[in-house]
């Protein structure tokens, strides 16, 4: 459903100051114009630099500046490498590792992306590629000669003479993406670009699209994804494909699995791929959990390597051996690397204690680098040796400086049916008894509230709110039957669950029961709704990106797949529609005072869903505000806007649940 990796959760503070008095105080929402975000380690070929990018938010500019940075493996010197270039992503290194690798804007066509190269010695960055279309992705062969690009078919939706734009002509089942908009029919085709002549060779046709290339060790052949189903729209049976490296080859289907299948990577000697595959061949695999997969080229056979693990596996890498595959593995508020032998099956766990690890990469050689954060510290880049795992950067040492920090812990409560259910608890100190709670529900609804560093929460805490986040029934990290639990059954288990929490952190004196609030984006936005249409003792409610008269969201958002699968049609299934819409029915019920939040550009969940609900509290009464951030998508970028979204938090909850 409403899949949402929460903004906030990748946004951290930066370096803060004392006030006047000396005394230490709590984050606030301003903080953030003082943030660091790490992301995407990518270990140099030698193995002796990690190339990372680093944004923060440009107060002036009000947008995310991003740059890219080098660091030595023992941490002792770090690189600036794109001081003058915005928006580079999608880096790597060349195979010989003299340069670096990226997409940026085209300074010719602005909107147009393009793989750019720049000396890791240092000078500007020289633009490889001008190819006509959209590159959306690329590799590099082993011996630094070719690229295989991944080319989206030019728009011409704009015209030449006016630059006004041509009318949307839909014919597609799907036809609405959040950020990319209306969906046209271009197609996604891969090409082989030779690097010294620039000269670009068609690899695949038709009428379908295909991802994620990468070249075979020998460069011999490219892997790549594809659904090749006669309406694609219609569900995700995605495929993997190896396709000889020369233009006119015919591609050999690997996958014949009716659900999802993604994520290839080569063996190092090149006789195998690890991918992942989902867990079960419905249209809509949301509620699905990720397996490690992996099929021998050479026997056509295939075989789920993390067969044994119920849980879900959000990335890997293959060990030198070929013997072993490293994955981020989700547990229960954790994220470990779990090694899994792909002979026997077995696996053995390399890391341990509430963290999260993410970012897995590996080069040629086998050397490791990741990312890890844990509750009190946000991302920092790790890199693996013999004696295990070793932090390499202290990029985020300086986040607390003069800040008081937030107590967090873990809880586990038990909901009215019986089941067991996790969270984590968010404390202004460790003392602080019987406070304002706030109930901050995570999206999805499959994602987990984790042990990393939360921004979000800690700046909710400091304003002194018990907070706390609860990984409800179809939440992902503990098990299959676990986050399937709400299959079109929305707005049931989930609130009981989230009513358990608030019950055992009242009984624990925690929090006042007189004063309990509760809020969320996207599907947390959902269950706020669902969860003050049920209980009335939620004083306060700030319900973000949500929605609750379902009908209405059918074609009006990105979710059709989902719906038709899942609750089938509206007009045929009238009841199932009308019950999942409950807290729009029974508005006339509600008596918690609730400021509706929204993106006006959503096409996640559109707009609508926050200005029927409060349309609906204004006629009937109950106290309620609208909030919509301008040209903003489903994830808000703006910094002001995510400093506002937060002051705007404090401030209703404040209003009553502090009186």
């Amino acid at each position: 459903m409403k899949k949402y990796i929460h903004l906030l959760l990748f946004l951290f503070v930066g370096q803060s100051v004392f006030s006047q008095s000396g005394a230490l105080r709590h984050i606030q929402p301003t903080d953030i114009y003082s943030m660091k975000n790490v992301s995407r380690p990518k270990i140099s070929p030698e193995g002796d630099w990690i190339l990372y990018s680093m944004s923060r938010p440009d107060s002036v500019k009000d947008r995310n500046q991003s740059k890219l940075y080098m660091v030595s493996r023992d941490g002792k010197e770090t690189v600036t490498l794109t001081e003058q270039t915005n928006g580079a992503g999608s880096f790597d290194w060349s195979p010989d590792g003299k340069y670096i690798s990226f997409m940026a804007a085209s300074k010719d066509e602005e909107a147009s992306r393009q793989v750019f190269l720049l000396d890791r010695r240092g000078g500007e960055a020289i633009q490889l590629t001008k190819i006509k279309g959209e590159v959306q992705s690329y590799d590099w062969r082993f011996d630094g000669k070719k690229l295989v690009l991944a080319i989206r078919e030019s728009n011409t939706a704009d015209t030449a003479k006016t630059k006004v734009r041509k009318p949307y002509e839909i014919n597609r089942y799907q036809f609405k993406q959040d950020y990319a908009g209306y969906l046209d029919n271009r197609k996604t085709h891969l090409y082989l670009f030779d690097v010294e002549s620039k000269k670009l060779d068609t690899l695949t046709r038709g009428n379908h699209n295909e991802s994620g290339p990468l070249f075979s060790p020998d460069g011999n052949a490219v892997v790549y994804v594809s659904n090749t189903t006669p309406d694609p729209d219609k569900n995700s049976n995605t495929d993997l494909f190896l396709v000889e490296a020369k233009s006119g080859s015919k591609p050999r289907q690997l996958t014949t699995f009716k659900g999802a299948n993604s994520s290839p990577q080569f063996s190092f000697d090149g006789s195998m791929v690890a991918y992942l595959q989902s867990s079960s061949e419905d249209n809509f695999n949301m509620y699905d959990q990720a397996q490690l997969a992996m099929v021998n080229l050479s026997s056509g056979a295939t075989s789920i390597i993390s067969a044994a693990v119920d849980r879900p596996i959000s990335g890997f890498v293959w060990a030198a051996d070929n013997k072993h595959i490293h994955a981020l593995v989700q547990d229960d508020r954790k994220e470990h690397v779990v090694s899994f032998n792909i002979n026997d099956l077995s696996q053995q766990a390399l890391t341990s204690g509430e963290g999260v690890y993410s970012g897995l990469n590996t080069n040629r050689r086998g050397d490791i680098a990741l990312l890890y954060s844990d509750m009190d510290t946000p991302n920092e880049i790790y890199t693996k040796d013999a004696k295990g795992f070793k932090r390499v950067t202290r990029l985020q040492e300086d986040v607390f400086v003069g800040l008081k920090r937030i107590y967090k812990k873990g809880f586990q409560s038990i909901s009215e049916d019986g089941t067991l259910v996790s969270g984590i608890l968010y404390l202004p100190d460790s003392t602080a008894k019987k406070l304002p709670l706030v109930l901050f529900i995570h999206g999805g609804p499959v994602a987990q509230d984790d042990f990393g560093y939360d921004q979000s929460r800690e700046i909710l805490a400091g304003a002194g709110f018990a907070v706390a986040a609860v990984n409800y029934r179809g939440s992902s990290g503990r098990g299959s039957d676990f986050c399937r639990a709400i299959y079109a059954d929305w707005g049931n288990k989930e609130v009981k669950d989230i009513i358990g929490a608030a019950n055992y952190l009242v009984k624990t004196g925690v929090a006042d029961p007189e004063r309990m609030g509760i809020g969320g984006w996207s599907y947390g936005g959902i269950l706020t709704n669902y969860t003050i249409a049920t209980d009335t003792r939620f004083k306060a409610a700030v319900s973000g990106a949500g929605s609750s008269l379902q009908f209405s969201i059918y074609g009006t958002d990105q979710y059709i797949k989902q719906y038709n699968e899942e609750l089938g049609f509206p007009w045929k299934n009238v009841e199932k529609w009308k019950q999942l819409s409950y807290p729009f029915f029974k508005v006339d019920q509600i008596k918690t005072p609730t400021l509706f939040m929204a993106s006006e550009d959503d096409f996640n969940v559109p707009v609508a869903g926050a200005e029927q609900m409060y349309q609906a509290f204004k006629s009937e009464g109950i106290p309620a505000e609208l909030v919509i951030y301008p040209n903003q998508n489903h994830g808000i970028a703006v910094p002001s806007y995510i400093v506002h979204r937060y002051k705007r938090h404090i401030d209703w909850f404040k209003k009553y649940l502090t009186p």
